[in-house]
């Protein structure tokens, strides 16, 4: 177990992923912010640290063979688990939640503004994730297969058109913030997808679905951002270390 005083919120999460239960509950990002410690995370938030890590704690002590680790798994097999498990879902979701959001968003505008608000925030979010999903799948993954080839001496690597896997990462990365914050938004303004006392079904069942639409998202970033992406550069400049 990582010492859950000086490990990154990253770290924990990557090694049990049982965990971003816990932060969610909290609002501590892991994944876009997932560099700094709990301490760090709490005292942004105004949380007590020490309720968190005794969580965090007690979870991972409770039976460590539960947890869920993807730190080991291959490059090849993690693109394919984004792609047909997060990406899969996110355009399953968006058709639904676009439709909901409007309709609560309709019907009961006048009386809770902060839903037309949320069905704004959420066309946002829902645009430039299909275009932000567009361009992993059509430009960045299919570079780093080619470098997952080439390491297996199946290929070989030359430079792309965008210079390093670095470039096209950055850009993506910044684009998980700005969905995240869009996200942490809606949390706010649902009060963190708690209905209020006059909502119908459909209002009720719209925070459900935003709150799994958050928690997919989280993990999605998390793969890709605190996995994914630097093992892809990593081995990007080993091979090019040696091709100089």
């Amino acid at each position: 177990m990582k010492d859950l005083n000086t490990a990154t919120l990253k770290e924990i999460v990557t090694d049990d992923f049982r965990v971003a239960a816990i932060l969610e509950k909290y609002s501590l990002d892991f994944c876009c912010r997932g560099g700094r410690t709990i301490e760090q995370a709490c005292m942004d938030k105004g949380v007590d640290q020490d309720s968190v890590r005794s969580e965090v704690q007690e979870l991972l002590q409770r039976d460590e063979s539960l947890g869920e680790s993807y730190g080991a798994i291959s490059i090849a097999d993690l693109i394919r688990h984004i792609v047909r498990t997060h990406h899969s879902f996110v355009r399953k979701m968006v058709p639904v939640l676009l439709t909901h959001t409007v309709k609560v968003a309709t019907v009961h505008g006048a009386n809770h503004p902060e839903v037309v608000k949320i069905a704004a925030a959420f066309e946002r979010v829902a645009m430039d994730l299909q275009n932000h999903m567009m361009k992993e799948e059509h430009v960045l993954f299919p570079y780093i297969h080619t470098l997952v080839n080439a390491s297996n001496g199946t290929a070989s690597v030359q430079r792309p058109p965008f210079g390093t896997a670095k470039n096209p990462i950055r850009m993506m990365e910044a684009e998980h913030q700005a969905a995240g914050d869009e996200l942490y938004e809606i949390r706010r303004l649902t009060s963190s997808y708690s209905p209020p006392a006059d909502a119908c079904t459909t209002f009720k069942v719209t925070y459900q679905e935003l709150q799994e639409f958050e928690r997919d998202l989280h993990q999605h970033v998390h793969l890709e951002n605190n996995i994914l992406f630097p093992k892809a550069i990593m081995l990007e400049e080993e091979l090019l270390s040696k091709s100089a």
